[in-house]
């Protein structure tokens, strides 16, 4: 009997310290959001303005300790190049940097991309420089085509306090977050269009406290 109740003893107090460890621990906030770009692009009849949408499941934990780890994850939704973009024949798209900036009150450790389809033979690669880092595709991605963006997982160490915001590079045509080349038919043959995007809104995706 007496080493039943030290059994069950036991096995209560490992689920309080489990609980506890539960409740003590970092967890991890997804949000699904849908971006909308505005964009321009420069043809040779003048400037065609389009917007565009990018799904994706954003995930960041709720609060990190001061100099911690943390990890943020963006991953893509599906998505497709639009066949027609003001009465244009979209071909191709190619040559398309996605940027998005190292929060604030966070140092950029390293970042890994995984998965991804439909977006040409050579694989997607991320840089850092500066407080940005970009993601880059060669494509070519076909006009009408479905395509899924890489799963960017982001390695940070927090700083001493304060928040760490997830949030898309751009504020402006001058200031673009995302841009392409759209290759498209014209009457005079096909036709490089680069193009120049930002969110609006940019809105903040993920919010990790640090404390």
């Amino acid at each position: 009997m007496m080493s039943l109740l030290r059994g069950r003893r036991a096995a209560t107090a490992a689920a309080l310290a489990a609980a506890a460890a539960l409740t003590l621990s970092p967890q991890a906030l997804a949000a699904a959001v849908n971006i909308n770009f505005d964009c321009s692009g420069a043809s040779p009849v003048g400037e065609q303005k389009f917007s565009m949408q990018q799904g994706a499941d954003v995930t960041a934990p709720a609060n990190v300790a001061p100099g911690g780890a943390l990890d943020i994850v963006i991953d893509p939704a599906v998505n497709t190049i639009p066949g027609d973009v003001n009465g244009f024949t979209v071909k191709r798209v190619e040559n398309m940097d996605l940027k998005i900036p190292i929060p604030a009150n966070s140092t950029f450790v390293s970042a890994d991309l995984a998965g991804g389809s439909g977006l040409g033979p050579n694989p997607p690669t991320i840089t850092v420089e500066g407080n940005t880092a970009t993601l880059h595709l060669d494509g070519p991605i076909a006009g009408g085509s479905q395509f899924e963006l890489p799963t960017v997982t982001a390695h940070l160490t927090a700083g001493d306090s304060g928040t760490i915001e997830t949030k898309l590079a751009g504020t402006s045509y001058d200031d673009p977050g995302l841009t392409f080349t759209a290759v498209v038919s014209s009457i005079i043959g096909d036709t490089n269009v680069p193009s120049k995007c930002f969110p609006n809104p940019n809105p903040v995706l993920t919010t990790t406290t640090i404390g």
